[in-house]
């Protein structure tokens, strides 16, 4: 017998694991989305108070795509099975459907019952 135990994978799996490439790698684009945020919030939002209405969705997508790179590498998402991220993702969504369509509510109920 020897003293090598043999590792089976199953078709189609391969070890994703966080290597220090790979963790230098999602940090320089943190970064640079970070400074793109940086960019927009301190520079671009004062000077030109015009462009709220383009530099606030940008800025939000930018912060929800940071957001997916933090859950998805440094909280292992990415590696997990399909069925724990959709467990997670999907109830999610929903919960932040429900607050924007109660926040809009809300200032629906406003102007009808306090003229604002």
């Amino acid at each position: 017998m020897s003293s090598e135990t043999p590792h089976i994978h199953a078709e189609g799996e391969h070890e994703d694991t966080m290597t220090k490439g790979r963790i230098w790698k999602v940090f320089f684009i943190l970064l640079g989305i970070t400074v793109i945020e940086f960019i927009f919030a301190l520079y671009l939002a004062p000077k030109y108070p015009a462009v709220h209405h383009i530099v606030n969705p940008i800025y939000i997508a930018l912060t929800l795509l940071k957001a997916f790179y933090i859950v998805a590498f440094f909280m292992h998402l990415k590696f997990e099975k399909h069925a724990l991220i959709y467990a997670i993702t999907v109830p999610t969504l929903f919960i932040i459907g429900l607050i924007l369509v109660l926040t809009n509510e809300s200032h629906h109920w406003l102007h009808v019952i306090f003229g604002l």
